[in-house]
């Protein structure tokens, strides 16, 4: 009889592979039954919870043998969810999910159930647009500052044409990833044109935080970064949008929104910019009177330049009585507007929400 001798880093090897445990599955979606199978190994834990957007509810999980965790969700609603793992006392992210919601702090995964029919912000089999980066040296930030552009479904076969632009800002805890990767504006747009609902138009969407986070009271510095991202937007994105992309030079054809953080930040530049756009609009935000007051001051002036100030918010939401305050404002100094009041709180199911109502408004035809 013959033998050999296995050399001993074959063995080890061989032995270390054997020894890996199967990848974790997480989460396991069911969309038939909508039923979703949360995971998590962590053999050392004594505690671990899955905390989940569409309920509210933070729900225990059971430990197999192996030190897998493991919760089955039933009745799992369609939509972008965002869930996390209380691990001990600590809230961590899926680490067997790569979809995580772009955050200044990231905390949260992402959960994506599509609904039957689609929703609008569902991938469909429709012509579909493109997404593009650029970077750029902010003048008004002294550092590298980042700005993301959706341009519509044909864009490079119509070298002659020229596009409408809204700018879409994100909120305080977010970034200009937010609306594409969590908020699915680039799906809710292509979804839109495609069904003849909306013109197609190009998106811009820029890091609104030029300084930094800055929480709502940090007076001056709150002050000095609205200052900061309005001369960021006027001066550099807008010129850099410009220079890349055909868009159209007419202020009919611009518009600015956002959420919370953005829809103040929209607010504030944009009845301020009336030589620069003509459609306006905030989701869940909040401005000081102070903020507008040239335009609460020249209703009438206001009123022939803008086409349409659409404000909503939700009855849950924190901010629903700066919204009315505003809303009061407004119709108190006689500015035309637009008002929501919907359900919901502040929170991404609402915003994507708002987006799909508030883009079909926009630039049309007079």
């Amino acid at each position: 009889m013959k033998t050999f001798a296995v050399p001993l880093f074959l063995s080890l090897t061989a032995g270390a592979m054997a020894a890996q445990p199967a990848p974790v599955v997480s989460p396991e979606v069911n969309a038939a039954e909508r039923t979703v199978v949360f995971r998590l190994r962590a053999a050392k834990a004594a505690d671990v919870r899955v905390r989940t957007q569409w309920n509210k509810q933070t729900s225990p999980m059971q430990k197999g043998a192996d030190g897998l965790w493991s919760l089955t969700a039933a009745e799992v609603p369609p939509g972008v969810w965002e869930y996390n793992f209380v691990l001990d006392g600590l809230n961590v992210l899926d680490p067997a999910n790569p979809a995580i919601k772009p955050q200044r702090n990231p905390n949260t995964s992402i959960l994506h159930l599509p609904g039957t029919p689609p929703n609008p912000w569902d991938y469909q089999e429709v012509p579909h647009g493109a997404v593009h980066q650029h970077d750029f040296m902010g003048r008004a930030a002294g550092r590298v500052r980042s700005v993301w552009v959706y341009t519509p479904p044909g864009y490079e076969r119509e070298p002659a044409r020229r596009y409408p632009l809204l700018v879409l800002q994100h909120g305080s805890g977010d970034n200009h990833k937010t609306w594409v990767e969590h908020g699915k504006a680039h799906w809710i747009l292509d979804n839109l044109i495609a069904g003849g609902r909306a013109r197609p138009m190009i998106v811009m969407m820029l890091d609104g935080h030029p300084l930094g986070q800055v929480s709502r009271e940090a007076g001056d510095r709150r002050a000095a970064s609205l200052t900061a991202f309005r001369r960021e937007l006027l001066e550099e994105a807008l010129p850099l949008v410009e220079a890349h992309y055909r868009v159209s030079a007419q202020r009919e054809q611009r518009a600015i929104t956002g959420l919370s953080m953005g829809g103040w930040q929209s607010l504030s530049v944009g009845l301020n910019a009336l030589d620069r756009f003509a459609w306006i609009g905030s989701f869940s935000g909040a401005v000081d009177e102070k903020e507008v007051a040239a335009s609460l001051a020249d209703a009438a002036g206001t009123n022939a330049r803008v086409k349409l100030l659409w404000i909503a918010c939700g009855k849950d939401d924190f901010l629903l009585e700066r919204n009315r305050q505003l809303v009061a404002a407004l119709a108190g100094s006689g500015v035309k507007h637009d008002w929501r009041l919907t359900e919901g709180d502040h929170s991404w199911p609402v915003w994507r929400g708002y987006l799909a109502d508030f883009v079909p408004l926009l630039f049309a035809e007079p």
